[in-house]
């Protein structure tokens, strides 16, 4: 029964290779194989070649410098960051709230087998994105100081600690996730604040990565130092790593220790919270009236509530609409001194530069595709939205309605902000609060347009409608594109034409591209929809 076990759960982990959710049915051996070769290439090629050169730039400084030690505690450290960031959301997903934990503990199976496999999968996923890191840490280190029985131990228990760690942060982490999600009501909030902090963090230290590295080469001692004494930990697995005895002993028996302790709690914990239903709120019944809907409203709050509930479509189509109030708030604090800087680099003048501001915020705002999903999103509920007493149209304004809402709100903070900072020409002011709004209904309505015509009812996994789709990637292609062609445009012309005129013109046209998009929608898309 362990071995069936085994390999169901090593299935789940690795079901994208041999299932295509977006069809909803299993890949061939072609397509898998091709799967599986452009993952290794991405994971290993990419990523393990990215920080196998980060590697290379560390190593040599700290291991001449007398601070090899140094060097395997910072990998390692980052190698855990990574594999715990990676696999945190998974051990939360796989482990508590698996959709088939009620089916397995309602047969004879003994319970500590169910958990033993799930808990190697929690580690098997967060080996993958450690390990990334960590071995080519370890090959460059034996490059640079040659190889040996005593360091290649040492290395590999490096690798394997490393691991350890990775699996009992993710699993202590994994059921703080759990408990406080049985305590919310909207999960999804909690899974996008997680991933926006992820990715700013990622995106903080890729940029400041070189800087990062230089400040640790020119500060190695004062820094080894002051690891040694406050986090003496680290300094033991970076003399494990360099492959002395004692290191080695002390990280295994840690390692062994640890395990030991998170497999306790993990037992003690895992049938409660993957029985629990959540959160119950209790309420006394007390009599009042009930606030109708206009059906136009009750379609948009609808709209909403899809939105709200889906932290994918949040984070893949939405983004803009918090990119924009962040990049308004950085200009009104830094825009002087961007300004400046910009004018001095670039033979711009100031007008120029507004109306560059202008397209600016279009292009920001082609981050967000709401409507490009949001038929295929329908799925096999479709039928519903069709059976009801409403128009085709009124369906579609709902959803039309939330993308503008969500767009063009943010991308007028935004213009605001950038009108206070390089205080244009009323004519110019006027552009950059029109043409950011048609932009939002072109946009919203390129994106419907587009999804109907190549909708995705099928799917048995949101995701594949989401980011496994033809129509959202068309549509911000699109639109970015659009952005793109009318700052290069202005550029060719800047000479020839005012730049509030050219702002006018570029809406004049915008708008009767919308107008002909939304003609299509209330004509043939009403049919398309009719017979989706």
């Amino acid at each position: 029964m362990f071995k069936a076990l085994l390999k169901k759960q090593l299935y789940q982990l690795n079901q994208s290779f041999f299932y295509d959710s977006k069809k909803g049915k299993s890949r061939s051996k072609g397509s898998s194989i091709a799967f599986i070769v452009f993952f290794v290439v991405i994971m290993v090629g990419v990523l393990g070649g990215m920080f196998f050169y980060f590697s290379k730039i560390l190593c040599e400084p700290l291991v001449k410098s007398g601070y090899g030690w140094l060097y395997f505690a910072l990998q390692s450290l980052v190698g855990v960051m990574m594999g715990v960031f990676g696999s945190v959301f998974n051990t939360y997903a796989s482990l508590y709230k698996a959709k088939d934990n009620d089916l397995l503990l309602s047969l004879p199976i003994p319970v500590r087998q169910i958990l033993v496999v799930r808990l190697l999968g929690v580690y098997l996923m967060g080996a993958m994105y450690s390990v990334i890191i960590t071995v080519p840490a370890v090959i460059v280190y034996l490059m640079t100081v040659g190889f040996s029985a005593s360091a290649f131990l040492g290395s590999l228990v490096l690798v394997l600690s490393g691991t350890v760690v990775v699996f009992v942060l993710s699993c202590i982490l994994g059921l703080a996730v759990a408990k406080i999600s049985d305590k919310l009501k909207n999960k999804s909030i909690v899974t996008v604040i997680f991933s926006l902090a992820f990715l700013g963090i990622y995106y903080y230290v890729y940029a400041n990565a070189f800087n990062l590295l230089g400040a640790v080469i020119e500060n190695v001692q004062t820094i080894g130092e002051k690891v040694k004494g406050a986090a003496y930990p680290l300094y033991v697995f970076g003399k494990c790593g360099e492959g002395e005895l004692l290191p080695v002993l002390a990280a295994l028996a840690f390692s062994v220790l640890i395990l030991a302790l998170t497999y306790v709690i993990m037992e003690k914990s895992f049938l409660k919270i993957a029985t629990s239903s959540g959160k119950s709120e209790r309420k006394e019944y007390r009599e009042k009236s009930v606030k109708t809907k206009s059906p136009n409203k009750a379609l948009l709050s609808k709209e909403f509530s899809r939105f709200l509930s889906s932290p994918t479509y949040m984070l893949n189509c939405a983004l803009g609409t918090l990119f924009m109030p962040v990049a308004g708030i950085v200009v009104l604090i830094k825009g002087e001194s961007l300004l400046s800087m910009l004018t001095e680099s670039l033979p711009l003048e100031n007008e120029t530069v507004s109306v560059l501001a202008v397209f600016s915020v279009c292009a920001v705002a082609s981050m967000n595709d709401l409507t490009a999903p949001s038929v295929s999103l329908e799925g096999k509920n479709l039928w519903l939205s069709q059976s009801l007493p409403i128009s085709v149209w009124q369906i579609f304004s709902s959803k039309l309605k939330l993308h503008v809402l969500l767009t063009a709100i943010p991308a007028l903070f935004l213009s605001v902000c950038l009108c206070v900072v390089l205080r244009p020409s009323v004519g110019v002011i006027a552009g950059m609060v029109a043409l950011p709004f048609i932009f939002s209904v072109f946009g919203a309505a390129l994106g419907l347009v587009i999804n109907l015509k190549m909708p995705n009812l099928n799917w048995t996994n949101e995701t594949a409608a989401v980011k496994q789709s033809f129509s959202v990637l068309i549509a911000l292609f699109a639109g970015f594109s659009v952005a793109l062609v009318g700052a290069v445009g202005y550029l060719v012309l800047a000479e020839k034409i005012e730049g509030y005129v050219y702002i006018a013109i570029a809406s004049a046209a915008l708008t009767v591209v919308t107008f002909v998009l939304i003609r299509r929608l209330k004509t043939k898309g009403t049919e398309i929809f009719k017979n989706l």
